[in-house]
């Protein structure tokens, strides 16, 4: 596996990549990797000749009083399983190689940014754009996989590379859960024990969400108020639960596209997940941590 820590050298290796007619398969991740980015790898592989891992922690993305500086990072252990999962190069670039100064052109997210996540977190998906907008310029993917955990950063980034006429096919895949439901993300680890019981609560809200609605319910304020009973759990801080439809809108009648998004900490911990209604959590794919 070749590692790669300068923007001058990614971009030559993938023109080199191209050059040769290898189509180009990307993740772009911020390290720490679990069973989740490897299913991305995973299926990279599957839709293309050559598979780029990139591992960036954005400060771009990062709100002033947010874990930017505390957000878990094991290199070593990254590049291993990285190497173990088939990834041909692994992008690795420093702050300064990517902001060498505070960027003065960013990617505007529009109004599809400021509600659920961007409401809660200011600026944080115009960072987000940004750092993917340069990460696609820099190693020309043919076809980039994200997870759907990160629904409306999923979502945004289509509606960048459609805006923006990046050659790009963007894949997205279901969440990964862990055997009891719990979304898989770097940030369980922040969790002890007792808050790792509490964030059950998450996957049981959305569960319930859809479940009701297959039991025939079809207000969304009334969905929307049985997943939040069950997310008020003890030591659950709820801060939204909504249903909306592909393009982030709230939807008047829930159908099997209608997507129930939720945050909340635990703790110090702010975790996200959400569930397709039509699909169910029970078709996440699930391992054993």
């Amino acid at each position: 596996m070749l590692e790669l820590p300068r923007l001058a050298e990614m971009r030559a290796w993938s023109q080199a990549e191209r050059a040769r007619g290898r189509k180009i398969g990307f993740v772009p991740t911020m390290g720490f990797l679990h069973e989740g980015h490897l299913r991305l790898v995973d299926r990279a592989k599957e839709l293309a000749d050559r598979v780029v891992l990139s591992i960036f922690v954005n400060p771009l993305q990062f709100g002033p009083k947010e874990d930017f500086t505390k957000y878990p990072r094991d290199l070593a252990r990254d590049r291993q399983l990285a190497e173990d999962r088939g990834v041909d190069c692994v992008f690795v670039p420093e702050a300064s190689e990517m902001y060498p100064g505070e960027p003065v052109t960013r990617v505007s997210a529009g109004a599809a940014a400021d509600t659920l996540e961007g409401a809660a977190r200011p600026g944080h998906f115009g960072g987000v754009l940004t750092v993917v907008a340069k990460l696609f310029h820099l190693v020309a993917p043919d076809v980039a996989v994200f997870g759907r955990k990160d629904f409306q950063q999923a979502t945004l980034v289509k509606r960048m590379v459609q805006d923006l006429d990046f050659p790009i096919t963007i894949d997205v895949l279901p969440t990964v859960r862990e055997l009891d439901g719990l979304a898989l993300s770097s940030r369980n680890g922040y969790l002890n024990a007792d808050q790792r019981r509490s964030a059950l609560a998450l996957s049981r809200a959305l569960r319930t969400v859809e479940q009701t609605w297959r039991s025939g319910e079809a207000d969304p304020a009334a969905l929307q108020r049985r997943g939040m009973e069950v997310l008020r759990s003890p030591g659950v801080e709820p801060e939204y639960l909504a249903l909306v439809d592909e393009d982030l809108q709230p939807v008047a009648r829930p159908t099997a596209r209608t997507v129930a998004v939720l945050a909340a900490r635990i703790g110090a911990t702010r975790l996200i997940d959400n569930v397709v209604l039509g699909e169910g959590i029970a078709a996440d794919p699930t391992v054993r941590t």
